[in-house]
């Protein structure tokens, strides 16, 4: 009996690793149609009565505005063009900040979230952020940073029902995500811890604020090089 779950425990292993390696080696290429994120939300629309809502566009790298670019790194992952996959800077600060008993920071970058949007479940546990460290090891190595942007702007939630730059540009300020000036990018950023609270344009006085903070940094990105 012992053999047979052992068995079983292993060919599941290696289907595991098989299938995950062949999902991140076909979306280096094709375009991700749906994330896990999005079928909960639209789960949750459902349990709550509500008309499911669900913009999503898919647009190459090319079609989003490098205002947008510069912007998600500055708020988001600082040192994204120079890590591997992981700012074990920020990780630590984070640590720290969340054993001081201060607001709850993960110290995620740009590909992890990345990771975690694409292939796995929202929540936190060690089993999924386990994973998440696996996918993020992977796309980095098969996909690069160039990929790992265009995914993560074209998958993230930009608001309630809305998925990636190209409707995310359309929902708050009618336009291309292409069109999007240093301003508007900085508004998209700044909503990102909470996109379903939080407004990119009428904004309140706290992501005013984080706007500025966000153009200011951005100001010391240089032309992205992938």
């Amino acid at each position: 009996m012992i053999k047979k779950i052992s068995g079983w425990f292993w060919k599941a292993l290696l289907w595991f690793f098989g299938l995950s390696i062949l999902s991140v080696i076909i979306f280096k290429w094709v375009p991700i149609p749906v994330t896990p994120l999005m079928i909960t939300r639209i789960i949750e629309f459902k349990i709550d009565g509500d008309v499911a809502i669900y913009s999503h566009h898919w647009v190459p790298l090319e079609e989003i505005s490098p205002n947008l670019q510069k912007a998600v790194i500055a708020s988001e992952d600082g040192n994204f063009l120079k890590h591997s996959g992981f700012d074990f800077m920020a990780i630590k600060k984070a640590f720290k900040n969340n054993t001081k008993g201060k607001k709850l920071k993960g110290g995620s970058t740009i590909s992890q979230q990345t990771a975690k949007n694409v292939f796995l479940w929202q929540g936190r546990s060690y089993v999924r952020k386990g994973l998440e460290v696996y996918f993020t090891v992977l796309i980095e190595l098969i996909w690069g940073k160039k990929r790992i942007m265009e995914v993560y702007l074209n998958s993230i939630e930009m608001g309630n029902g809305v998925y990636g730059a190209q409707e995310a540009a359309r929902h708050w300020y009618t336009k291309k995500a292409i069109d999007l000036n240093i301003k508007e990018a900085a508004g998209i950023a700044a909503i990102l811890p909470n996109p379903r609270k939080f407004k990119a344009s009428n904004s309140s006085t706290y992501i005013n604020s984080r706007k500025d903070e966000i153009m200011r940094a951005m100001s010391y990105i240089r032309k992205i090089e992938y």
